[in-house]
């Protein structure tokens, strides 16, 4: 008894082949064939384009956050003061904290701060300023801040005057040498109340952190200075803390509080940008879910080409039955003809999808100049520029996606023409 031939053999591959390549009188298999290749490549293309634009933002998102901010800050509960009734935050044994911090295993660095809003003026210029007092050589460690390629100025000097963003320097109209005057309400007390309190500093420094809303608002001022600027003298209001893992920062909450003491909380970079990252994580997932239909519509298409095709090919598939082909072998032809499609558009997508992801800067670029001005607002979004990270997980769920659906879809068409009747099949041949 004869065996019957192993799956996937060559005289398969040979049929589906030469139905792939349609006649002329056959023309509107070509085309449906060309429409189900060309809509997989742009769908696998948006997929990928946008998942890397996704990871893009987020990691340079994040980079900036841990880049120019605190991984953890640690501030006091705070007491009511007996004769104001206000509430007092402030940290005066900081150097003492500062150290049994810096023994819990993970911490990188610790910094004592002073913080505080005021009013920056220059000339007829006027910004509202969030202000940092920190010690140079804490200034140093901050990397986004003390990036020598985009910053302007010598850190060295930062203790002559004051390190200001690139943000404030442009709505202040300020350069290198050129004085700010910093203007806080709460000032010297005398007599009469408290009077606003006007010092004049010298810009030693301009810095690019690379978000927006950090290099529009932030001044960095020497932390002695700032403790006599803001009434702190002898006192710290929170303590600035890096850790070597940011991303596992939660694990390191319950440590850093035993260590800085019964009053003290502790508030994570994840903390503060809780709401964001979520609001990142729900629309990554939305869009993922809205491109994986963009790709199915596209992978129906192949359904079309193959229902006109096994019509096409009636007379063939019942021939070919007669000569002994099983059903089997007749839809593994017809599968192989839809799969070949959604393989040569997911190639061809995930070559597209990359290019883009690895030139988007000039193509971005390209955009803008045809647009006739600035498309990407970092005003709004954050950032300065539109980023994009191909990642390797990214890729493979686009192609999974896209194979997947590709040979489901080919499987109802190919068992249509497996299960054709060749008798009905060559009946009115």
């Amino acid at each position: 008894m004869p065996s019957s031939p192993a799956p996937f053999a060559p005289f398969e591959w040979m049929i589906a082949w030469r139905y792939l390549r349609a006649k002329r009188a056959e023309g509107g298999v070509s085309v449906m064939t060309w429409i189900s290749l060309i809509g997989i490549t742009l769908a696998v293309f948006a997929l990928i384009a946008t998942l890397a634009v996704r990871s893009g933002f987020r990691a340079e998102f994040v980079d900036t956050i841990l880049g120019a901010n605190a991984h953890v800050t640690v501030y006091n509960s705070g007491q009511v003061e007996a004769q104001t009734g206000r509430v007092d935050r402030t940290i005066e044994n900081y150097d003492e904290m500062a150290a049994q911090l810096r023994e819990v295993e993970g911490v990188t660095r610790v910094a004592p701060l002073v913080k505080g809003q005021v009013m920056a003026n220059a000339r007829s210029s006027n910004a509202g300023v969030q202000v940092f007092g920190i010690k140079p050589e804490d200034l140093k460690t901050i990397p986004r801040v003390a990036d020598p390629e985009t910053a302007q100025g010598d850190i060295e000097r930062f203790s002559e005057g004051v390190a200001i963003g690139s943000g404030v320097a442009r709505e202040l109209g300020v350069r290198l040498g050129d004085k700010i005057k910093l203007i806080s309400p709460n000032g010297v007390k005398t007599a009469f109340g408290t009077s606003p309190r006007v010092n004049a500093y010298d810009v030693v420094y301009i810095f690019t952190a690379g978000r927006y809303d950090i290099d529009r608002v932030r001044v960095y001022l020497p932390f002695e200075e700032a403790q006599g600027f803001f009434n702190r003298e002898g006192r710290a209001d929170e303590l600035e803390v890096m850790v070597a893992d940011p991303e596992r920062v939660e694990e390191m909450t319950l440590p850093l509080m035993r260590a800085a003491g019964d009053r003290s909380q502790v508030w994570t970079w994840k903390d503060a940008s809780r709401r964001f990252l979520r609001t990142l994580e729900v629309e990554d997932n939305v869009m993922f879910i809205i491109l994986s239909i963009l790709v199915l519509v596209a992978a129906m298409n192949i359904i079309s080409g193959l229902i006109m095709l096994v019509k096409n090919k009636g007379r063939d598939i019942g021939i070919l039955r007669t000569m002994g082909l099983t059903e089997g072998s007749v839809l593994r032809v017809f599968f192989i003809c839809g799969a070949f499609t959604g393989i040569i558009g997911t190639v061809f997508g995930v070559i597209l999808g990359c290019l883009f992801a690895i030139y988007i800067d000039p193509i971005f670029s390209f955009v803008e100049a045809m647009m006739g001005g600035q498309v990407w607002d970092p005003s709004i979004r954050g950032i300065y520029h539109l980023p994009a990270q191909l990642q390797f997980d990214d890729v493979l769920s686009a192609v999974g996606l896209s194979l997947g659906l590709s040979f489901v879809v080919t499987i109802f068409p190919a068992r249509r023409a497996a299960r054709m009747n060749p008798v009905e099949a060559l009946r009115y041949e």
